[in-house]
């Protein structure tokens, strides 16, 4: 029997596994929010379980082109736990909603210094506003 789990945030029963059973899902493919279960990547230690909020977009570094330019790869949602302030990021999954993952860009320009700073500090950069077509890209394929 498939492993299920109920969305923190919806509420929506969720499949662990993806369509194309990729690795265990970790978020809601809906609303896109997420529980902390992990200290370390995919360890399920945390301790915290809070309910984690999709705050941003951010490419995962795949290294450097050819010119020793940082190269953009996957795109990755930041979620923040709403009960102890850890970031992560997270994998997008092949059945996510699209169109969440489009407002989570719209809604990350709004978000404040403080958080900014955090990232920042974290050597997380927040895909901005500017770089919806290369989202759109990752999301769709070339028009």
């Amino acid at each position: 029997m498939d492993k299920m789990f109920t969305c923190c945030f919806c509420g929506q029963r969720v499949l662990a596994k993806t369509r194309l059973h990729q690795h265990q899902r970790n978020h809601c493919p809906n609303c896109l929010w997420s529980k902390h279960l992990d200290q370390s990547v995919g360890d399920r230690q945390a301790k915290c379980g809070g309910c984690m909020e999709p705050i941003g977009l951010t490419f995962k570094n795949e290294g450097l082109d050819k010119y020793g330019k940082a190269r953009a790869g996957e795109l990755m949602i930041i979620h923040y736990c709403s009960k102890c302030g850890k970031i992560s990021l997270n994998r997008i999954a092949s059945d996510d909603d699209e169109q969440e993952i489009l407002d989570i860009l719209a809604k990350s320009a709004s978000l404040d210094q403080t958080m900014i700073d955090q990232l920042e500090q974290s050597q997380i950069a927040v895909i901005k506003n500017s770089q919806l077509e290369e989202v759109k890209t990752l999301l769709f394929g070339k028009t």
